[in-house]
């Protein structure tokens, strides 16, 4: 019947909001505490709530009601990337402000993309000052970033370079917050075989990943620091970075045993993970010449970040990103929504698509994003939820196909991976998994590592 199979998906969907349809009220909570990385987390519980059979007479009272809350589900969801960002603000007022959107930004920085040496001057007699000049070869790029005049808003100062030089590319510094939440689990057991060659390259933008760990035995991984303050270790950056080259017993990445490059793009402070920094991460995976980056991140449009993007696309690389957690009725979320830029959605141990999962301007893949363990950066496994794990999952698969950058075999990396992927029905993109479900193989049942149902919580 229609309104008891409304009722089950919305029980679904409530479940994995940390809500139900009656009951006690949900204990889980979707926004999670700050990591040891200085990252905000987002997480949601794992299951089902088994939905009863309502005697026919109320029927249609209970399934108003369950829609009335699957609206209001959806609502919470779509809130999940701003609620974060809120929580920064609240903590870090020093550090960051509010865009005219309200999400954060550096305080009082705003980039600009080649600004001609006359638009320049005028910033200047305007009162800004240069904080930094760079230049991203590899690119094609050169950038500048300047501090606004004291007293201004970073709202007001963007307003004001606009008016001084209105053919000129300005944007705020927007902070990138990751797309998945972490639990914890017991110890995993001893390593296993099936690595790939060294030769194969994979590059992540997030924290620090813990190096130690069982599941990168043997495995290259080489850090760099471009946030403010240094490196630090970051247990979204270490889970993300095990489901792209881990393996340990019966746990395995998507490309166990590649050499992996992690641009650490948070560090310490609360001004970590800007697009400026991003810019910067990006740039020196292409000195290194990764073909084939996961950005396991969501945040707004930025011109400097979608330049930097978009010339690294034209170059044959590969990037990978996930839609985000705010639900299917939020607006897109980037870097996926970008063109050229793989964007990847979740689904859990049965194959569904994750409630709360975004929708991006396009989709590409889908992976394993939930029912899931991934490596825990205090050792041992932890159980992950969100599009965060999908995306590095999909970038592991591309990885085998592209040993190089190339805009030839990238495209024909990602048919390779599209024909092995698994269809709804006849092969080709679709709305559910776009071009194919990859991976879903690869996901390791937290319950097979003993991980515990608890969703880390808010301090």
């Amino acid at each position: 019947m229609r309104t008891r199979a409304t009722l089950t998906s919305c029980a679904a969907l409530l479940t994995s909001l940390g809500l139900t349809l009656g009951g006690p009220p949900a204990h889980a909570q979707l926004l999670g505490g700050r990591l040891p990385g200085g990252l905000p987390g987002v997480n949601a519980p794992l299951g089902d709530v088994p939905v009863g059979e309502p005697p026919l007479a109320t029927l249609g009272r209970v399934t108003t009601i369950a829609e009335q809350a699957l609206d209001a589900a959806r609502d919470l969801s779509a809130n999940v990337t701003a609620v974060a960002g809120a929580r920064l603000l609240r903590e870090h007022p020093d550090a960051l402000e509010p865009d005219d959107a309200g999400r954060p930004v550096v305080r009082g920085v705003l980039l600009a993309l080649a600004p001609t040496p006359a638009a320049l001057d005028r910033a200047r007699a305007a009162g800004f000052r240069i904080r930094k000049a760079e230049s991203q070869p590899d690119l094609g790029l050169a950038t500048v970033s300047l501090q606004a005049p004291r007293g201004l808003s970073a709202r007001e100062a963007l307003a004001r370079l606009r008016a001084l030089d209105p053919a000129g590319r300005y944007d705020f510094d927007p902070i990138y917050l990751p797309s998945g939440g972490i639990e914890p689990a017991a110890a995993p057991a001893s390593a296993g075989q099936g690595r790939v060659s060294a030769d194969v390259r994979l590059g992540l933008l997030d924290g620090s990943v813990v190096r130690e760990h069982r599941a990168f035995r043997g495995v290259r991984v080489q850090q760099q620091a471009f946030g403010p303050g240094g490196a630090r270790v970051s247990r979204h950056a270490t889970a993300v970075a095990s489901l792209m080259v881990g393996r340990d017993g019966e746990f395995r990445g998507a490309a166990p045993g590649a050499s992996l490059y992690v641009a650490d793009i948070y560090g310490p402070t609360p001004s970590g993970g800007s697009a400026e920094v991003l810019v910067r991460g990006l740039g020196w995976l292409a000195q290194t010449r990764t073909p084939v980056i996961d950005i396991s991140l969501v945040g707004p449009p930025n011109i400097v970040l979608e330049a930097a993007i978009g010339a690294l696309v034209t170059r044959g690389y590969l990037i990978v990103a996930a839609v985000g957690n705010d639900g299917p009725a939020a607006p897109p979320l980037y870097p996926a929504s970008y063109p050229g830029v793989l964007a990847v959605t979740g689904v859990d141990g049965r194959k569904r698509v994750l409630p709360e999962a975004s929708r991006a301007a396009h989709l590409d893949f889908a992976a394993p994003g939930g029912d899931m363990a991934a490596a825990g950066a205090e050792g041992g496994f932890v159980a992950v939820r969100g599009t965060s794990f999908a995306a590095p999952i999909v970038a592991g698969a591309l990885a085998r196909e592209l040993k190089a950058p190339d805009p030839a075999a990238a495209q024909a990396a990602i048919a390779a991976v599209s024909r092995r992927a698994l269809h709804r029905g006849e092969a080709g993109p679709d709305g559910l998994y776009g071009r194919g479900l990859v991976g879903f193989d690869l996901r390791t049942d937290p319950s097979s590592v003993g991980a515990r149902a608890r969703p880390l919580r808010a301090p």
